[in-house]
């Protein structure tokens, strides 16, 4: 028996190889199959099956296009209604791979079809379950990305506590638990870095599993719990539904594109988004380009920010084009209408105009407040309610659009993030509005929080504040 987790750190998500006696499966591919692919063919097996855990929001699945390749059967679990040929288990299904078994257990309230996959070895003993986003390390999924279900997130989270109650539990402590995802995932809230763990680990550490009642668990499940990224729900609609062909996808969206060319894009449309290194992004970019580095949470943040059929143009390292272009489609962003040929160098040579971000070092912020300057941090809410700097104002990036205009233009700005990534988003899409009276903070809270002279506090900012006041007066 041989099991791989092919992690894939850019979105937090496990997908796995499970060979037995040149006999294979596949547990939550991603769009791409060459990994699989290739894995399959030097280890000399054959894939038999392709288990999928529930209809994925955060990215579309390599499921279709494997099956296709292999002619490997995809399974889902009890309640699936996918929109092409796929078999639909039982629960308590068992299937064989090679010397081991699989068995289904299904495992409603991330989603209703949601599904773990318990791995049984030649001898009869259970070794470990493939959870998907029922459970993770140190959390459990979020109970409310049901597609067109009557059932709300509270019903969802007291499906979900039933599932691991009877499903998960029960299982040994030595039992290897293997996750859908890791910390960064946006389909729980709390998950650990390391991206596997047993379930005698989770039973004594993982706060849902130390709730054994239902209503208790369903508050804490839902506590906390941020809204869900704008793309999410198409994702899942896209994996129930189907989908294009990954190569064709890739062979239309990445092409190179004249200036000219890239101009006319942009003038019937299409947004620029420059897939840069924030540093490099900084020193100088196409006037109203939207920066989001292949370097961190690219697709997730494009699909936070940006709408999923929204033409789009990028600019990026030569060289790092297709890999921009491959990461979109793995969370359906196929609108895409080319690549700047030659990027910000051939613009800067044909004499076309450069925007750049002012920054500064984390040592200069005091005095920028001294003079006025507020601070803008743009980390999630509970980022800043662990420590953040007095006086701070908290507007996290995924609302800064819709929050833009409440901001005061006569008033000059300090903003940060954590480390610089998501900080300059938050600064090109300021540009982008017309936002120039700002400086971006290098090396974000990490950098500023090694500066004496700045006063750091816990607790909520003033517009988490002015935030519940609105929502008790519209109450």
């Amino acid at each position: 028996m041989y099991i791989e987790q092919l992690y894939t750190g850019c979105l937090a998500e496990a997908a796995y190889y499970i060979e037995s006696q040149g006999e294979a499966a596949i547990i939550d591919p991603l769009r791409e199959t060459a990994p699989y692919l290739k894995l399959a063919q030097k280890r000399r097996a054959t894939i038999k099956y392709i288990f999928e855990t529930h209809f994925h929001a955060d990215f579309v699945s390599g499921h279709l296009d494997l099956a296709k390749a292999t002619g490997a059967t995809i399974v889902f679990g009890s309640t699936a209604q996918p929109n092409y040929s796929a078999y639909v288990a039982e629960d308590d299904e068992l299937f064989q791979i090679g010397e081991v078994q699989v068995k289904v257990l299904h495992t409603p309230g991330h989603t209703m079809e949601s599904s773990c996959f318990l791995l049984i070895d030649s001898e009869g003993s259970d070794h470990a379950v493939f959870t998907g986003d029922t459970l993770f390390n140190g959390d459990v999924g979020r109970p409310d990305l049901a597609v067109k279900s009557d059932l709300s997130a509270k019903d969802l989270a007291g499906l979900l506590f039933d599932s691991i109650q009877d499903k998960l539990m029960p299982l040994d402590d030595e039992v290897i638990l293997y996750p859908g995802h890791g910390a960064g995932s946006q389909c729980g809230k709390s998950m650990s870095d390391e991206t596997y763990s047993t379930m005698g680990a989770q039973k004594n550490f993982n706060y849902a599993l130390q709730i054994n009642k239902k209503e208790k668990f369903v508050a804490a499940v839902l506590e906390g719990q941020e809204a869900p990224p704008a793309y999410f729900p198409e994702n899942a609609r896209i994996n129930k539904m189907g989908y294009e062909n990954i190569d064709e996808v890739m062979q239309r969206n990445n092409q190179p594109l004249s200036i000219e060319a890239f101009e006319q894009a942009v003038q019937q449309g299409a947004v620029i988004l420059d897939t840069r290194h924030q540093d490099e992004f900084e020193k100088g970019f196409v006037p109203n380009s939207l920066n989001i580095g292949l370097n961190g949470q690219y697709a997730v943040w494009v699909g936070t920010l940006l709408k999923i059929d929204q033409p789009l143009v990028l600019v990026t390292e030569p060289g790092a084009e297709e890999e921009a272009v491959l990461r979109l489609a793995r969370v359906g962003f196929e609108n895409v209408k080319g690549y700047l040929d030659g990027g910000v160098t051939t613009w800067q040579q044909a004499g076309k105009p450069v925007e750049k971000v002012a920054s500064v070092e984390a040592k200069e912020v005091a005095e920028l407040m001294e003079q006025g300057y507020q601070v803008l941090d743009v980390r999630r809410n509970t980022e800043a309610e662990t420590e953040h700097i007095d006086g701070a104002l908290n507007i996290p990036l995924k609302d800064l659009p819709n929050q833009l205009a409440e901001l005061d233009k006569n008033q000059s700005y300090v903003v940060h993030c954590a480390g610089g990534y998501r900080s300059m988003i938050a600064a090109s899409i300021m540009k982008q509005h017309g936002w120039s009276n700002f400086k971006n903070v290098h090396g974000g809270f990490g950098a500023l929080k090694e500066v004496n002279s700045l006063p750091m506090v816990t607790g909520k900012c003033p517009n988490q504040r002015r935030e519940e006041k609105l929502a008790a007066i519209k109450a």
